[in-house]
């Protein structure tokens, strides 16, 4: 069956792509969750107008994440956690606790599945690089300090 994705899905595809995905997956999950439609002619045809209008405003939106790049440039974002003695954090660190870092330090909302880490999860203290994927051409690198708390 082909559709057309509503939404970035992992494993399956980007927004506003067509993809060939089983039957079942498609009618029972994705069309009535509203994340895909069925990829008949109509709906291609809107497709290039959704593409379109998508792009002008990400377009509008570009400038506000290349000041949010130049505010994170050369800063470090901050978040404490419980550790052992010899540095292994209880839990860990996820894309959670860095998107509420961001937000509460910077004010920049960030969506968790935008930011690209190392690893899955930071399990030790230390100092950390991750990518925040604000946009295709504006993805900026960012120091992160997990210190004990």
């Amino acid at each position: 069956m082909d559709i057309i994705l509503l939404q970035d899905i992992e494993k399956v595809g980007d927004k506003h792509t067509i993809v060939t995905v089983k039957d079942g997956y498609g009618r029972n999950y994705l069309i009535p969750q509203k994340k895909a439609i069925i990829a008949n002619a109509a709906n291609r045809e809107k497709l290039a107008v959704l593409k379109q209008k998508e792009e002008e405003l990400a377009q509008k939106m570009i400038s506000t994440f290349q000041e949010y790049a130049a505010q994170l440039a050369d800063k470090v974002i901050k978040i404490g956690a419980k550790a052992g003695e010899k540095g292994k954090i209880f839990g860990s660190v996820t894309r959670i606790q860095i998107a509420a870092a961001l937000k509460d330090q910077f004010n920049i909302e960030i969506e968790k599945k935008k930011i690209e880490m190392p690893d899955e999860e930071i399990k030790e203290l230390g100092n950390y690089t991750v990518v925040l994927n604000f946009h295709k051409e504006v993805a900026p690198e960012v120091a992160i300090e997990v210190f004990q708390d």
